[in-house]
């Protein structure tokens, strides 16, 4: 049931109109033209506004603006008399929907209110559609379907809801600038700048220059006046990367930007306001640079408002497939190649490695296999050798519980990396022993233990070197 608020300081139209809107079914409030009505906008949704332009205790115009700031999809229809028809004509100018003249008729007035619900209705449905539209574009590239993702899906559009300073940590590649990005185009400032800076990318005088701007003779080669990052971003998000690699001197003003909101050039003296969102970025451990005195605590405290963490690949490694398919997408199409095909043994070797690059590794990996790689099918001798040669991942490691069989455990382990060093020696036996660092009859022992058959290929020149191996 939608809800009418009715403002009127005459009582025969308060009563007059809430006995009509009543009976068409809607919800009724009113109010005589008191400065209660603030409170009662305030503290109360209502979703069409009746009110009348002159009262002799409130002003209908302060009014309207009032409401349209406190609900701005709401419509408001002004009453007024005739020969203030050039002040309701200036409330249209305000955000009124529309304006009826005294005496007015009734059934103009439920037409306008039905029109009013029916175009905020409307309104509401495009900001839903756009909000979804900027939500969709914003997670674009940062895929995942695991749970991990999912949290921080849900966190960065909570985060993105606030104006509060945000810490994003992680470990290198995770992706915490497409993070701030999300956060950014969510947030009612995404119609204004995101300015991103890597931190450790600049020498400390550069630095600070670029981040609060000069005026001209701060320095050699200070010829102008110059804004720096803050100013720029005025009214958006600045993104300040690898935080933690500022010098003590940058943290102290950046620490004063926080407090203070406002910057000062390098050489100035003025104080610039600011208003911008603050979103910072390290992949490492801030507690323990503050502990080594490389880092401020009021600072980390100020950054620290909100706080998440991007996970490492292969904490997530059930997204790595979602990502393969997107990678290959991307880059044959980027460089015009038909879609090429991974078998699942290349899928599974690269959901195994342990990716100390994160996804701008996996990323990097997928975009050489299209550039350089003629077939379409993608094999294992395709993969680069440190993802070949990989031992298991770290969080694979089996926990020790009572139970455990130790026997089968190994017996799994030593069977799949005599596959995995049969792969890489292309079945050639010399070379799997080598790589496993075994003589060559420890080799044929534990071929023949794990049933793993091998084929001798005559080779009247090579002898026994031409054996060759094939793992099932």
């Amino acid at each position: 049931m939608e809800t009418i608020l009715i403002v009127d300081d005459e009582k025969s139209i308060l009563d007059l109109l809430g006995v009509v809107f009543k009976k068409e079914g809607y919800q009724v409030k009113t109010n005589p033209g008191t400065p209660k009505v603030y409170e009662l906008i305030d503290e109360s949704d209502f979703d069409v506004l009746i009110c009348d332009i002159k009262m002799p205790q409130i002003d209908g115009m302060d009014l309207l603006k009032h409401a349209k700031k406190r609900n701005p999809t709401a419509p408001v229809i002004m009453i007024t008399a005739y020969g203030n028809v050039k002040q309701a004509v200036e409330a249209l100018r305000v955000g009124a929907l529309d304006y009826v003249v005294k005496p007015f008729d009734i059934e103009e007035l439920k037409v306008l209110v039905a029109h009013g619900l029916e175009h905020r209705k409307l309104r509401e449905e495009n900001i839903l559609l756009k909000k979804t539209f900027r939500a969709e574009a914003s997670f674009e590239k940062m895929i995942g379907k695991s749970k991990a993702m999912k949290e921080i899906f849900g966190l960065i559009e909570r985060v993105a809801a606030t104006d509060s300073t945000v810490l994003v940590t992680g470990e290198s590649g995770t992706g915490k600038e497409m993070a701030a990005r999300a956060i950014h185009a969510l947030s009612r400032r995404h119609d204004h700048a995101f300015v991103s800076i890597n931190c450790a990318a600049l020498p400390e005088n550069l630095l600070e220059s670029e981040l609060f701007g000069h005026v001209r003779g701060a320095f050699t080669g200070a010829v102008a006046d110059k804004r720096g990052m803050f100013e720029a971003a005025q009214a958006g998000t600045i993104f300040l990367d690898e935080v933690g690699e500022m010098s003590p001197w940058t943290q102290v003003k950046l620490f004063r930007v926080l407090q203070e909101r406002t910057v000062r050039r390098v050489g100035g003296t003025d104080e610039i306001p600011v208003d911008v969102r603050i979103i910072a970025a390290t992949n490492q451990d801030l507690k323990k640079r503050i502990e080594e005195g490389k880092f401020r605590e009021e600072l980390f405290y100020r950054l620290n408002v909100i706080f998440f963490e991007v996970p490492p690949l292969r904490k997530r490694t059930e997204d790595i497939p979602l990502m393969i398919s997107h990678f290959l997408q991307k880059h044959c199409e980027k460089l015009g190649r038909k879609l090429k095909r991974l078998t699942p043994e290349v899928v599974g070797l690269l959901e195994s490695y342990a990716w100390p690059g994160n996804v701008r590794e996996l990323e990097n990996i997928i975009e050489r296999i299209v550039a350089v790689e003629e077939r379409e099918t993608i094999t294992a001798s395709c993969l680069p050798p440190e993802i070949l040669t990989a031992r298991p991942k770290p969080d694979d490691q089996v926990v020790l519980k009572p139970g455990f069989n130790l026997e089968a455990h190994l017996d799994q382990v030593a069977t799949k990396f005599l596959q995995e060093a049969g792969q890489m020696a292309g079945g050639n036996m010399r070379k799997m022993a080598e790589i496993l660092g075994l003589s060559y009859r420890s080799l044929r022992y534990l071929l023949d233990k794990y049933q793993i058959k091998s084929i001798k290929r005559a080779d009247q020149r090579n002898g026994r070197d031409g054996d060759r191996l094939a793992t099932h």
